[in-house]
């Protein structure tokens, strides 16, 4: 029977790419991985991150990291999304949750389908993830494709047509791999 499964799906790959869908990882997703494998993000090895008050100003903060996004207070809500992590720490994630990162074109072709509210433009804080769109809140690590730098999609909610404006596919945004930030997070591919 699988044998027949194995073939529909080659001769019609796109019935596959159907069922894709995008999930942001939340805070408290992120602490059962790291409480179950006792991993170690970037930040925390570097002891420090970038905080970033609005588009223009960020700063290297000493201890913040994705327990304590600023570097003083701890996360109010299981339900944020996981920030201050690297595309290295989204990978390790990904290996243990047996799931995967999106390329960037998957990521706005699964995200076009979102009708949720888009947070951006400094109308909301950063918010839950089962409450907003996808795109917006945090900008979104994709799989690196080119072995250097690693391009974010979707925009924060800092993003507005006159700054950043990564709420648009075309807006390009690259990070190192180590790169963590209050405004980045991850999204996975659940198959």
């Amino acid at each position: 029977m699988w044998k027949y499964s194995f073939l529909f799906l080659i001769l019609f790959p796109s019935c596959k790419e159907d069922k894709l869908a995008l999930k942001p990882v939340s805070y408290s997703e992120f602490e059962h991985f790291v409480n179950e494998t006792k991993y170690v993000t970037d930040a925390e090895k570097y002891g420090w991150s970038i905080v970033q008050t609005d588009v223009y100003n960020f700063k290297k903060v000493n201890h913040a990291t994705w327990r304590k996004p600023d570097g003083i207070n701890s996360v109010n809500s299981g339900k944020l999304p996981v920030t201050q992590v690297s595309y290295n720490d989204a990978l390790a994630y990904c290996k243990w949750s047996k799931q995967r990162l999106p390329n960037y074109d998957e990521y706005w072709e699964i995200a076009k389908n979102d009708k949720r509210t888009i947070v951006s433009e400094n109308r909301l804080p950063i918010s839950e993830i089962d409450k907003v769109n996808i795109v917006g809140n945090v900008w979104d690590i994709t799989e690196n494709e080119n072995n250097q730098l690693v391009r974010l999609a979707g925009g924060s909610l800092f993003c507005s047509e006159n700054t950043c404006h990564g709420t648009i596919k075309e807006r390009e945004l690259f990070v190192d791999k180590e790169t963590g930030n209050i405004h980045i997070g991850f999204s996975v591919i659940k198959l």
